[in-house]
């Protein structure tokens, strides 16, 4: 009994190597803790209800669907942003993302901050002028390397996002919608999934043409 119990363990190990290939879960106990929960969780989904979507019956994938679906939950959040600054100093949501980003996390380069933000190189810095010439940003030599300049939010820049704070959290609870807590919890879960899978592939630097040749040659689908 007892060295069944173990060969299959073994075999869970060798499963998850295999199906590891990418990385996507750290090679120790707690990647492989989360692993197996998460294999798991797909088994239980899995034997729940099918989901049924517009242009099923004709072929349409359930990645077209998520993808289309993220794509608009995008853009609604985007449009409840922009009514939290409306009638204020701020342009964009951008705007108020870079300076939220520089009050959490403290101090950070241009290049930093902008990849935090996931924007190319070009838009990011432009977000950053503005910011600086409003007053609510500003440059300062690094400690680290005086060749170097990173970036903080000055007084300005706090007032401006006190300002506007109670609006914006209005706004976040409204994109949540009407998901209960677990609900949320469960998002969180499968947004975070994604975002550990394609934040490295962006931090990459990937040219567009060769972006989605390069992923596909790198990554591998449909494992379980």
């Amino acid at each position: 009994m007892k060295f069944t119990f173990i060969k299959e363990i073994i075999g869970l190990a060798e499963k998850f190597d295999s199906q590891n290939q990418d990385h996507f879960y750290a090679n120790d106990i707690n990647g492989f803790k989360s692993w197996i929960a998460d294999k798991e969780l797909d088994k239980r989904n899995s034997e729940s209800t099918e989901q049924i979507w517009q242009g099923k019956e004709e072929g349409r994938s359930p990645e077209s669907v998520i993808s289309t679906l993220l794509v608009h939950l995008n853009r609604y959040a985007k449009t409840y942003s922009k009514s939290a600054i409306a009638g204020s100093d701020f342009k964009t949501q951008d705007e108020f993302s870079y300076l939220i980003n520089l009050k959490a996390f403290g101090s950070m380069t241009k290049m930093e901050l902008i990849k935090k933000n996931i924007h190319d190189k070009s838009s990011g810095i432009l977000i950053i002028n503005r910011l600086i010439n409003q007053g609510w940003i500003q440059q300062s030599n690094s400690q680290e390397d005086k060749r170097s300049k990173v970036l903080n939010i000055t007084e300005a820049g706090k007032l401006a996002l006190d300002n506007q704070m109670e609006k914006i959290r209005n706004a976040t609870q409204i994109v949540s919608g009407n998901l209960n807590h677990s609900e949320k919890m469960e998002l969180i879960r499968i947004l975070d999934k994604l975002e550990k899978f394609h934040q490295p592939i962006f931090s990459k630097n990937i040219n567009s043409e060769k972006l989605l040749e390069t992923v596909y040659q790198d990554y591998s689908f449909g494992k379980n």
